[in-house]
């Protein structure tokens, strides 16, 4: 057997024929119809290039921008991550960190200095050849006094970058990072051209990927073409890509089912199981860090209050979300946003559940019997966001909560609403690793600390982990920063996704798909082909 599936491996990496597979197998004793099922099932796993691809995301918003510092849904981040931008890393399908722009990288013992070697012969869509100033522009982008970017905080330790001739480029920290080559695969910090004065030229979408943004118009649609000149012969087996921002469910479905697009991303949990049985449709699920969030603005009476926040996290009945709104596709979430899956997890800290006495206790710590309380929902947030507010309304009547449910339209919501309003629904894909998750979204004072939250003892442990190289006292910080989470933060987290996409049956794609994001790790253009 062993030696049967190390032919099905050469098989599948093109190192031997079907027909010397055939020989081969069947003088090791194998039947012709065991081996022509594999040799079938391998080569429909062979990628093919050619062909138009037609994908429709459940993201985009005509106040969309492609400026790296402020992308935000799956819409853009699929642009750019597997789309018409370069990196210098990226995740690999097994959450391992892999060279991309970077052929290799190397830190000084401290890991306060870290030196990237970019590969030979890169080259914009433009014609121009990649070098190291290229990306220190790009870096730069989200650095200086007054930037808004979402990954300021990413590079805020950066305290120089210099380049060593063309391809390589050094950059100093302020303090040891032992992640810092992951936080470069981090969908703002893509490497665009340097304008002449240094700045980064993004407006011309211009990338280094292995696709050219030909047409891109705002919360409507994009097309692209595969970049002839990309270092790696390895992706992009598609010519063109078609992607479609379509947020209605049922439309995005009906388009799936009719054969207009190949694929669509966030199935109607309610009717997944039907489509994955319907002719030419293959559902898919991944499990991974997607968490949905209840932000709280914690500057923004009353939820100054911590016992205000925890009451409404103790009115929140986890598992009937799960079972009523993920559909068993997912599990309960504990107030933080590391997954379950992910190396510091904190599997010590005990699960929040719905005790409406608690919560109560809560509200009388707060000097109150009642409260009334109002949630801005949408389904911009993700499938079944109203729904989900409205179960937490029923479960917190309980719990002496009064929660109005003001049903808000998807088009405009994160503009309108996120980090303006005083409690929303809201969503995060996560991050490979727990000091982008914290850094970009609960260190006081960033960008997009959606609750406006601020914890002296969280921010310090955060600078100690991002430098501790022993891995057991690192695993306690982040252990701590997680109750802290738990116990204080501006976020309830009742609940963790699976990916649920479905695809049409002439979609190819590997056998292992990356969970760090949606649909393959937003690769789905790179890695995936037709088969047709």
């Amino acid at each position: 057997m062993d030696f049967l599936d190390k032919l099905t491996r050469d098989l599948r990496t093109r190192r031997i024929s079907r027909r010397r597979f055939m020989q081969q197998g069947l003088a090791a004793g194998a039947t012709v119809s065991a081996l022509s099922l594999t040799a079938d099932m391998v080569q429909a796993q062979t990628p093919k290039k050619g062909g138009h691809l037609r994908v429709a995301r459940g993201h985009g918003a005509t106040t969309d921008k492609l400026d790296p510092g402020v992308i935000e849904n799956g819409y853009t981040i699929g642009l750019s991550l597997g789309g018409y931008q370069g990196y210098l890393t990226e995740i690999a399908p097994d959450g391992s960190l892999a060279p991309s722009l970077a052929e290799s990288w190397e830190s000084s013992p401290d890991a306060k200095t870290w030196t990237f070697k970019l590969r030979d012969g890169l080259e914009f869509h433009n014609g121009r050849t990649v070098k190291a100033s290229d990306v220190i522009a790009s870096i730069n982008h989200h650095r200086g006094e007054g930037n808004t970017s979402a990954a300021g905080p990413l590079v805020a330790p950066v305290v120089d970058l210099k380049a060593d001739g063309d391809l390589i480029v050094v950059v100093e920290l302020d303090s040891g990072n032992a992640d810092f080559p992951f936080i470069m695969t981090d969908y703002h910090l893509p490497v665009m051209p340097a304008n002449d004065d240094g700045t980064m030229n993004w407006q011309d979408y211009i990338g280094c990927g292995s696709y050219v943004l030909d047409n891109y118009d705002a919360g409507v649609s994009s097309s692209l073409s595969r970049h002839a000149n990309h270092w790696s012969d390895d992706v992009a087996f598609f010519d063109t890509v078609e992607v479609l921002s379509i947020i209605d469910q049922n439309a995005r479905t009906s388009a799936l089912v009719s054969g207009d697009v190949h694929v669509i991303d966030r199935v109607d949990l309610k009717t997944a199981a039907l489509l994955g049985r319907r002719p030419g449709v293959n559902l898919k699920t991944t499990t991974g860090t997607l968490h949905y969030s209840l932000p709280m603005l914690c500057d923004v009476d009353p939820y100054t209050d911590n016992n205000i926040r925890l009451a409404v996290k103790y009115a929140i009945d986890r598992q009937e979300l799960v079972d009523k709104i993920l559909f068993g596709y997912g599990e309960v979430g504990n107030d933080h946003p590391i997954g379950s899956g992910q190396r510091f997890y904190n599997d010590e800290l005990e699960q929040r559940t719905y005790d409406p006495d608690r919560a109560k206790f809560h509200l009388k710590e707060a000097g109150m019997d009642s409260i009334q309380l109002e949630i801005m929902a949408s389904e911009a947030a993700f499938a079944g966001a109203v729904d989900a507010a409205i179960l937490i309304q029923n479960s917190a009547k309980g719990a002496g909560i009064d929660l109005k449910v003001n049903r808000q339209p998807n088009d405009g919501f994160w503009a309108d609403h996120w980090i303006k309003s005083p409690f929303i629904t809201s969503y995060w894909s996560g991050r490979p690793v727990e000091d982008q998750m914290f850094s970009t979204t609960y260190q006081t004072g960033v960008a997009w600390n959606e609750s406006k939250w601020s914890n002296e003892r969280f921010d310090k442990l955060l600078i100690e982990a991002r430098a501790e190289l022993d891995e057991a006292k690192r695993r306690d910080m982040y252990f701590e920063m997680q109750k802290i989470l738990n116990e204080q933060g501006g976020s309830a987290i009742p609940m963790f996704a699976s990916y649920v996409f479905g695809v049409g049956d002439d979609v190819g794609m590997p056998e292992n798909l990356a969970t760090n994001w949606d649909l393959d790790g937003e690769r789905y253009m790179e890695r995936w082909w037709l088969n047709a």
